[in-house]
């Protein structure tokens, strides 16, 4: 059946001129091409396509003002054949031109005719294509505003409706995560539900964003109905007019032209509302094939018309079967609709004997473009199964981490983190069927909000233990600030150095307390060992000048330079061994230095030239008068029994060497390894002397 079977002319059952010119109101919403899902290419890319197109539009152009002008040259033969044609010529023409410009009809046409005609209702609807849609899924809060501020700037308003929506819909979801949870910690905390509100700053970004999206898409589309109105109605004057030239008695080459400025007024009428497009462009078609029929145009002339079409058409079946190439499934789909807007809007009808094989070819190079899309459709559903395998994993580990109940701050931190992870890879992990999306989503948030709740619960038992902490620790504060300035220092140190040790071994209190209290404890502290210090340090000053006149002994040590006598030398230390004794003690936590001048003593003694037993035992003598101390004698006991010690050591050394000699009863004396045996022996038998002499001094020093 012909597309324009329900249009009849004058003489039929149905009437043309019953178009309606009150468009139907237009909402803001679902404005956009439904038929592309992808980001598309910018048609700059491919320059080669856009000239194939203009070549089209050019070529029938040219065609049309080559027509106009033979029939200005052959209006008088026109008017003849007229007047000696008879009906059977008319009906024939009618019904070839009808014929013509018929359409196979299938889904895939009717899908293109319907975006066709929806594209039709803005003539900017290819800039849509060039807004890039990205993975809002995987953007942040914060990342949706800055991208949906960033299309407000970019692009003009009505291209990015889709993109705007896309936006707001992960937004809300991100926000409605974010608000359960403050609402979880806001009740657990002992807030009223009812008193519950939360935003934030990105939140307030968002919705003026957003306000100001809707503000002027509402003035766009006031503004654009008023406009397609205007352009419906100008389009319906344009049919009548073309229906009036029927009835006109005037030269026709002159109304041929009138004829072609009408069609050059159509084509630039603008757009009109999309649900008045198809009926609209039947109406107009019938009555240029009306017009076509009434003019009788010489067969020379109609051959010509028809043959331009014909090449016309090749190039849009060419065009259409490059595409079928072409890798980029969408990008294909988009211009597809445009060659068959091309087809239908620009081109007339072709010679009867083609009509079917190049529409059948045209069909061809359709059906495979889209079967091509509908294949790349099936791999995307492909690959939004495997995205849902990977988020059910993804809340699966979530949920079992929710499971794992932690007992230490530092096992929950390390969980925060991980889910932290979870939570990213699963916006990252790409989007998933839509039929299950929503309740992919719905698990993925309860498994989130079970891990927030027992996170709560944690901290919230923890917050209870700390606020338990904070009252024993100022409890201690309370101790050091009420004995702070006692002057009974026998009594309240071991109480204030009991309360420090208490102190470390409370555990954590609320972090906005913790520096406060510390401060406040550290300062009472410190303020009562420092005037106990002073108090000992005023007490204990011979004990300090002591200390100073040892560290001055000890640097002229540290510059003596012996001579080459060593008695002289010997005296010489013992003399400064001597004047250290003299001296005296120094402070508890000054003795150090009798270590670091006896060190210096030795390395004094190991620079003289003589016998080393003595020299050991010269040195040793100094180092017992170190020990001596009636009072204490644990440096004199540690000594004693590591002598003791000593001297098995080397017993069991000579027992050993001893022993050894045995094996080489067959062996000379003069045997270089018997020999040093032998002399191992006689050394460690010295060393074994010169020990016992330094127990016998030991043990003297005890009586």
């Amino acid at each position: 059946m012909s597309e324009n079977d329900n249009l009849q002319d004058a003489d039929g059952k149905k009437e043309v001129e019953s178009i309606e010119t009150t468009p139907t109101p237009k909402t803001t919403e679902n404005v956009e091409i439904v038929s592309d899902s992808e980001p598309s290419e910018k048609t700059e890319e491919h320059p080669e396509k856009i000239t194939g197109k203009t070549e089209v539009v050019a070529d029938t152009k040219s065609a049309t003002n080559q027509a106009s002008e033979e029939v200005s040259n052959t209006a008088a033969k026109v008017e003849t054949e007229n007047n000696d044609s008879d009906a059977n010529t008319v009906t024939e023409a009618e019904a070839e031109i009808s014929a013509a410009t018929q359409t196979p009809k299938d889904d895939l046409v009717d899908e293109i005719e319907a975006s066709n005609a929806e594209d039709a209702e803005d003539e900017s609807n290819a800039e849509r294509h060039e807004v890039e849609e990205k993975d809002y899924h995987a953007m942040s809060m914060q990342e949706l505003a800055t991208e949906l501020n960033r299309l407000l700037k970019h692009h003009k308003i009505q291209t990015i409706s889709k993109n705007v929506n896309e936006i707001k819909s992960e937004f809300n979801a991100k926000f409605s995560e974010l608000l359960d949870e403050k609402k979880e910690e806001f009740v657990e905390e002992g807030g009223n539900e009812i008193d519950f509100y939360y935003t934030n700053d990105t939140k307030k970004l968002f919705n003026a964003l957003y306000k100001d999206y809707k503000q002027s898409i509402g003035a766009y589309y006031k503004e654009r109905e008023q406009n397609l109105k205007s352009n419906l109605d100008n389009r319906l004057q344009i049919i009548e007019d073309i229906k009036g030239l029927l009835s006109v008695e005037e030269n026709m080459g002159t109304t041929y032209k009138t004829f072609k400025e009408l069609q050059d007024k159509w084509r630039n009428a603008g757009p009109i509302p999309r649900d008045k497009y198809n009926n609209a462009w039947n109406t107009y078609h019938h009555h240029v094939e009306r017009f076509y029929d009434f003019l009788h145009l010489n067969n020379d002339l109609r051959d010509m018309d028809f043959k331009h079409n014909y090449d016309q058409k090749l190039k849009i079946i060419e065009r259409a079967e490059e595409l079928a190439q072409d890798e980029n499934t969408n990008r294909s789909f988009r211009e597809l609709q445009v060659l068959h807007k091309l087809w239908k809007e620009e081109l007339g009808p072709v010679g009867k004997e083609h009509r079917e094989a190049i529409w059948e070819r045209f069909s061809n190079a359709t059906k495979a473009i889209h079967d091509k899309r509908q294949a790349y459709y099936a791999d995307m559903d492909k690959a939004h199964e495997k995205n849902l395998e990977r988020k059910e994993e993804i809340i699966a580990k979530i949920v079992n981490i929710a499971n794992d109940q932690a007992n230490s701050h530092s096992a929950w931190q390390k969980k925060i983190k991980e889910i932290e992870a979870l939570r990213d890879a699963f916006f990252k992990a790409g989007k998933v069927p839509i039929k299950v999306n929503e309740a992919t989503w719905t698990k993925f948030k309860e498994a989130v909000r079970t891990f927030n709740r027992g996170k709560n619960k944690f901290y919230k038992e923890l917050k209870k233990d700390q606020y338990d902490n904070l009252k024993k620790k100022k409890e201690l504060i309370q101790i050091a600030e009420d004995h702070k300035d006692s002057e009974d220092f026998k009594k309240v140190t071991p109480m204030m150095k009991k309360i420090q040790n208490d102190w470390k071994k409370i555990g954590h209190v609320p972090r906005r307390d913790s520096d406060k209290i510390w401060k406040q404890f550290k300062k009472a502290c410190n303020h009562y060992f420092d005037r106990m210090h002073a108090e000992r340090k005023a007490q204990d000053r011979h004990l300090y000048d002591a200390f100073d006149k040892k560290v001055k002994l000890l640097e002229a040590l540290k510059t003596l330079e012996l001579s080459d006598d060593p008695k002289a030398n010997i005296e010489t230390l013992k003399s400064r061994i001597s004047e250290w004794k003299e001296i005296g003690h120094v402070p508890q936590n000054k003795r150090y230095i009798d270590g670091k001048f006896y060190k210096a003593i030795d390395d004094a003694f190991d620079k003289l030239k003589m016998d080393k037993s003595k020299l050991e035992m010269i040195k040793f003598d100094s180092k017992l008068e170190n020990l001596a101390n009636p009072d204490d004698t644990r440096l004199l006991d540690n000594e004693y029994n590591f002598i003791k010690k000593r001297m098995s050591e080397i017993k069991s050394d000579i027992n050993q060497l001893e022993n050894n000699l045995q094996f080489f009863s067959n062996v000379k004396s003069d045997n270089p390894l018997v020999k040093d045996v032998h002399k191992n022996i006689a050394n460690h038998k010295k060393e074994l002397d010169t020990w016992k002499k330094k127990l016998s001094k030991v043990r003297g020093m005890y009586s």
